[in-house]
């Protein structure tokens, strides 16, 4: 029954690995703070839908000032424009909320703190704001190195609180899932 027990065990781990971060009593952001902390990495932020939430649930790990170099909050387009130097033309074909945006905002934040890693989040967290095209729910989280960017598009459907919280999650996942590719 041990065995049978084991071979479950592995084979649900290898179909949700992307979702698995702990089996014991680890917090996500300590398995984060543990790995930047060890890789010697530093982090910088830029949020829209999340409102800070991002940058509070990493610095809520003692010790976090080694690796958490900033967070922003760019809500508004101009805060985009003016403190990310996402190209104004940009905003104005794509929308803040787009690949594009989260794309720019995350090398912007990396490089204007002087980082390792550029985190960036925009969306439309409701429950007004959504259209046809881009619906409440919808959001990009972006993820920068300096040698590349990447960009997940989640389509999420529940209230303003929630839509916001997971999407902090969704994020901090992606940047875990970054960290333990690069063991």
């Amino acid at each position: 029954a041990q065995k049978n027990l084991q071979k479950a065990q592995d084979e649900v781990t290898a179909r949700l690995s992307d979702y698995i971060f702990s089996y014991g009593e680890q917090t996500l952001e300590e398995i984060i703070a543990r790995a930047m902390t060890e890789k010697k990495l530093t982090i910088a932020v830029a949020e829209s839908c999340t409102g800070g939430l991002i940058a509070n649930r990493l610095t809520d790990v003692s010790g976090s000032s080694v690796y958490f170099e900033r967070g922003l909050v760019t809500y508004s387009n101009e805060a985009k424009i003016s403190m990310l130097n996402v190209p104004a033309d940009i905003i104005e074909k794509h929308g803040a909320v787009s690949e594009e945006t989260a794309r720019l905002m995350a090398e912007g934040v990396r490089k204007i703190a002087n980082t390792d890693i550029g985190l960036s989040t925009t969306g439309i967290a409701g429950p007004t704001g959504g259209s046809k095209e881009k619906p409440v729910g919808t959001v990009y989280v972006a993820l920068a190195d300096g040698n590349r960017t990447v960009c997940r598009h989640h389509a999420f459907r529940w209230d303003r609180t929630r839509n916001k919280l997971v999407s902090s999650e969704v994020a901090l996942m992606m940047l875990k899932n970054y960290l333990q590719d690069k063991a």
